[in-house]
């Protein structure tokens, strides 16, 4: 991932992991599978967790401890009611800027 595509990230990274527990609760290893598995190839395990902290921290999902075969438990994050407002929040914020850019890119052809 090159330089660019890792700061967009950055700005749009919490909006994607919400809507991915918006699917089912997950935990922490999972999320980062899903998003390597989508192409996000560079994402560290690192910053998964402390985007998790951050969105406990903020109220935005639930989080239950899970007992795990291999070693202490896991959380598993949901998204809970505010989580959910905070999505949508994003998906309109999404909407507006991905159709500023596009119009922005058909000027420019």
């Amino acid at each position: 991932m090159g330089r660019q595509m890792t700061e967009m990230l950055k700005g749009t990274l919490e909006g994607i992991v919400l809507a991915i527990l918006s699917r089912r609760p997950a935990y922490g290893y999972e999320i980062t599978a899903w998003l390597r598995d989508q192409g996000f190839s560079d994402i560290a395990e690192g910053t998964v967790y402390a985007l998790l902290v951050r969105v406990e921290q903020k109220r935005l999902v639930d989080v239950e401890k899970v007992p795990s075969e291999k070693g202490p438990p896991r959380k598993v994050y949901s998204l809970n009611a505010q989580g959910q407002e905070y999505l949508a929040e994003f998906w309109r914020t999404w909407g507006f800027l991905t159709e500023r850019l596009e119009q922005l890119h058909k000027r420019g052809e």
